[in-house]
């Protein structure tokens, strides 16, 4: 899907591309990681892997042709009306466009989440721009938010990183998700 917007930074036209990421977007993608600073960084195997095998189930963004924006994410496999989204990254330099909501969207749009009516993520309780993101993509599919934590602090990190809380995002429609694509 091609865009024409006005980049928030620098105030020009700029062409947004959003799509399907492919094998050779995967070291893009890890550098454009390492700059969203405080996300938790993969190696490039684990970024080639995700725009390689869960390609369907992610999406790469460019502004100008340079890897702004990535969601990496999954349909959970005893679950298949789960998506799981396992990671957002949007580089400043596409900050204000909306852009991990639109991505988010541009997924779950896709004939692989058709008999989805849940979104999963984790967030710790900190990450503010995360929560805002993932409300929105809620209300715009009509629907509740339940939370309950996930991978607890000490249990599961050993002390080392915050407790992740689980969003479970649903149920919605397969008319939800094409009524906010419209």
């Amino acid at each position: 899907m091609k865009i024409a917007t006005k980049s928030g930074n620098t105030g020009h036209n700029a062409n947004l591309t959003i799509r399907k990421p492919k094998a050779t977007d995967g070291a893009a993608v890890n550098e454009m990681i390492a700059q969203c600073k405080p996300l938790d960084e993969n190696s490039v195997y684990c970024n080639l892997l995700q725009c390689s095998h869960f390609a369907d189930t992610c999406v790469i963004a460019e502004l100008d042709g340079q890897t702004v924006g990535f969601v990496s994410g999954y349909i959970v496999p005893a679950h298949p009306e789960r998506l799981f989204i396992w990671q957002v990254a949007v580089s400043p330099k596409a900050r204000g466009l909306k852009l991990a909501k639109s991505m988010i969207l541009e997924i779950l749009e896709r004939q692989i989440c058709h008999n989805v009516t849940e979104l999963q993520t984790t967030i710790t309780s900190s990450n503010a721009p995360s929560q805002g993101v993932f409300r929105s993509v809620a209300r715009e599919l009509e629907t509740e938010v339940k939370r309950k934590v996930q991978f607890e602090r000490e249990t599961h990190f050993d002390g080392a990183a915050a407790s992740e809380i689980l969003w479970q995002i649903g149920p919605f429609a397969r008319a939800d998700v094409v009524r906010v694509a419209a």
